[in-house]
């Protein structure tokens, strides 16, 4: 029996390993399968399919998608989309257009302070990166600002804090038909991180499926087995996919490993075949 791991970062969004180191560690650790779901993009999708050719390994087209729900930040994966898809690809470039400015915003936040953190101090080198608040956090600990990542989100653009801007309210109603009509599988990704208890996860759940929602989250990283199992028990009741991943990101989350987790994570290829069922035909 063979593992996959479907939630991963490469450097095209958060994560600190390129798509083609991504693929080389899936590869020594003899996964079946990833999905390479960087933070609102597919930018290192194609070459990520191209570092997997000769090699067994299926690199799943993916990307993990913010949105708000009551005004908390939540995300949808989509499995398997389009990431060739002309319509698809416009509308994200036209949220990493809103995103951007925010971290414009952001920057001139620290720039009135006196903490010169720059737009290419974010890039750190990677023109094509869609920046994150892991981006800032690194930033602040290189520049001296913090001793650590963890300080940097505590003090400085943690929610709450003064120099935390929130994301363009981009919606459930905009993320999951948009994942759908580029032929993707919506997927309800760490319920558990949102702080809400079990009843309100139901809530959220039952808000969603209408809007096409087709799995949830239930293998993760930051989950124990008891709400891993609790979580299955929704999806069957809801009729819904199970899915998993390590929420792997490379240096920026060094506890995290690929296929493994905080190293009890195993998600099998059964796993995968289910999440297969769902997907639409295409002629």
């Amino acid at each position: 029996m063979r593992y996959v791991d479907l939630h991963v970062h490469s450097n095209a969004s958060d994560g600190t390993f390129t798509p083609t180191e991504v693929v080389e560690l899936a590869i020594n650790k003899n996964l079946a399968a990833i999905a390479l779901s960087d933070h609102d993009t597919v930018k290192g999708v194609a070459e990520a399919i191209s570092a997997a050719r000769g090699s067994d390994l299926e690199v799943i087209p993916a990307t993990e998608l913010s949105c708000y729900y009551k005004n908390v930040e939540i995300h949808i994966l989509g499995l398997y989309v389009d990431y060739q898809n002309p319509e698809f690809l416009a509308e994200l470039d036209r949220l990493e257009q809103a995103r951007f400015q925010r971290n414009l915003d952001m920057l001139a936040l620290f720039q009135r302070d006196g903490i010169h953190i720059t737009l290419e101090d974010l890039l750190a080198g990677n023109p094509d990166s869609v920046i994150t608040r892991a981006h800032f956090a690194r930033a602040l600990v290189e520049k001296g600002v913090c001793k650590d990542k963890k300080a940097a989100f505590d003090r400085y653009v943690g929610v709450g804090c003064p120099y935390y801007l929130p994301k363009p309210q981009v919606t459930p109603e905009i993320s999951i038909p948009l994942i759908v009509k580029a032929g993707g599988i919506p997927i309800l990704a760490h319920p558990m991180l949102y702080k809400f208890g079990y009843a309100e996860v139901e809530a959220l759940i039952q808000y969603l499926i209408p809007l096409g929602l087709k799995g949830i989250e239930a293998y993760h990283s930051s989950n124990n087995i008891s709400q891993s199992d609790k979580l299955r028990s929704l999806a069957l009741k809801y009729n819904l996919v199970v899915s998993g991943g390590s929420d792997f990101h490379g240096a920026n989350k060094p506890d995290i490993d690929l296929g493994t987790g905080r190293g009890g994570l195993r998600v099998t290829e059964a796993v995968l075949d289910t999440i297969k069922s769902c997907l639409p035909t295409r002629e």
